[in-house]
């Protein structure tokens, strides 16, 4: 055979690996479209669940306050999900379905797409995007009712403002009787607590974890021993109670309960201000509870709001409502625990010192401790994608 035929016959099997590699490009060129597609309406709706869970964040007030009611709640989930289905619009996804969990006040919005992707030559790939954001309305409150607000230094032992100011009375007065009153121990939290109970595991002189009081913010122990005369006979005075009598360094701080420091603001917890949502016939009914009792208006008012409402509330039933939280907060010392026992009763609460287990409960805990806070600044609470 010559050459020129040896050519000739070369010459198909070279045609056949261009048009095989050129089919082979073309082909990659639609799975990388594809893939490209694919990427892009994933981020459209990424960036849509972001966005409603934006909304959730900023109205978070109306969400809080309209959560029985239901009004206010739809309007806010309307708003979430126009804004959603738009963001996915603007970013080329024409088509989104929003929805959104979390049970009568949703934090989390999911936003899925089900267009299969169309390639050139009648291929279809499926183009199914889902995503999903979190806003959570509030950090909920600590099962284990530990203190989580700002603190004052004495003797380098970290203390609740409110406890701070008071031990700073009693120990002027213990200083004008000749006495120098020092911390030896303030707040612990549970983790200190459980470290410890470990080094120590006698219950008698250390308090297993969760049962603790000095997580609650309100205990001290003080020396120097000369003194313990002296605070047993004049502690009183100042709202510190001896918790046990074989202990008679600890004392724990009983008053103002429902104070600002327990994380609640001041010009809300101070007993005067009443939330806006607060009927006009029942805000001076609020006022005098909250000054007689020594309970922030704003905390007596989230009760109301969360609970029974406020259609056929009266005076003397806040005043009940006013004198029953003051004794719980004396006894337990923390808002959350407090409204615990308000809701299934002290016996459930002091035997653990936490917010029992109970679904109810808990969800009633936090949504009073949610909407007494308040919600802070627009545009503050963490937005996170979470898939």
């Amino acid at each position: 055979m010559t050459p020129r035929a040896d050519g000739g016959q070369a010459l198909p099997a070279l045609l056949g690996g261009l048009i095989l590699i050129v089919g082979c490009a073309v082909a990659l060129a639609w799975v990388g479209g594809a893939l490209l597609a694919r990427g892009e309406r994933q981020r459209a709706v990424d960036l849509a669940a972001l966005a409603g869970a934006r909304v959730l964040a900023d109205l978070r007030p109306q969400l809080l306050e309209g959560a029985d009611a239901g009004a206010g709640r739809d309007e806010v989930l309307a708003r979430a999900r126009v804004v959603a289905s738009r963001t996915a619009e603007r970013n080329g996804v024409a088509a989104v379905q929003v929805r959104f969990d979390g049970g009568p006040l949703p934090a989390e919005v999911r936003v899925t797409t089900d267009a299969a992707l169309r390639l050139p030559g009648g291929v279809r790939i499926g183009g199914a995007a889902h995503a999903r954001a979190e806003a959570p309305l509030l950090a909920p409150a600590p099962a284990d009712g530990e203190y989580r607000g700002p603190f004052f230094e004495r003797d380098g032992k970290p203390i609740r403002p409110d406890v701070a100011l008071a031990y700073d009375r009693m120990a002027a007065a213990a200083h004008r009787a000749g006495l120098r009153l020092a911390v030896i121990s303030g707040f612990r939290t549970y983790a200190e607590q459980a470290a410890l109970f470990a080094a120590h595991p006698d219950p008698r002189w250390v308090a297993p974890p969760g049962r603790s009081l000095h997580r609650l913010g309100t205990e001290l122990d003080l020396g120097p021993p000369a003194a313990f005369g002296w605070l047993l006979a004049n502690a009183g005075r100042f709202g510190f109670l001896r918790r046990y009598p074989w202990e008679p360094w600890h004392y724990g701080y009983t008053g103002s309960p429902g104070s600002a420091s327990v994380g609640f603001g001041a010009a809300r917890a101070a007993g005067s201000a009443v939330p806006g949502y607060v009927p006009e016939r029942a805000a001076p009914w609020l006022r005098r509870a909250a000054a007689r009792w020594g309970v922030g208006a704003a905390l007596l008012a989230a009760q109301r709001e969360v609970g029974a409402g406020f259609a056929h509330v009266t005076s003397a039933a806040i005043e009940v409502q006013g004198r029953r939280m003051r004794a719980l907060l004396r006894r337990l010392g923390s808002v959350p625990l407090a409204l615990a026992a308000y809701h299934a009763g002290l016996g459930q609460v002091a035997g653990c010192m936490c917010v029992p287990p109970d679904p109810a409960t808990q969800s009633y805990v936090r949504r009073v401790v949610a909407l007494a806070r308040g919600s802070g600044e627009p545009g503050t609470a963490l937005v996170r994608l979470l898939e």
